[in-house]
């Protein structure tokens, strides 16, 4: 990847930070409640993956809007559109 190309922010850093907190939360509660954790622990892996899917779909509608408005997409604009869907990918499966 280049120093050029732009990485789109899967989460802003309050989700982020939101959801490290409730992860040391759900640890802390391991020894005490270890299947009320477990319980919580998929919910907070749910709820990063819905996050993730919808800023998905919200730079995907941005894409759209950007095509929508000027007709038919050029190369360059599809070139830059598949190194965005390229950094997504890379960025979710280094995860």
């Amino acid at each position: 990847m280049s120093a050029q190309e732009e990485v789109p922010q899967l989460l802003t850093s309050q989700d982020e930070e939101g959801f490290r907190t409730r992860w040391q939360e759900i640890q802390n509660r391991f020894v005490d409640a270890p299947r009320e954790a477990v319980h919580e622990a998929d919910g907070l892996v749910a709820d990063v993956m819905q996050t993730l899917a919808t800023t998905f779909s919200q730079h995907k509608q941005e894409l759209e809007g950007q095509w929508s408005q000027g007709g038919e997409a050029d190369t360059e604009n599809l070139r830059m559109a598949l190194r965005k869907y390229r950094s997504f990918f890379n960025r979710l499966l280094s995860s």
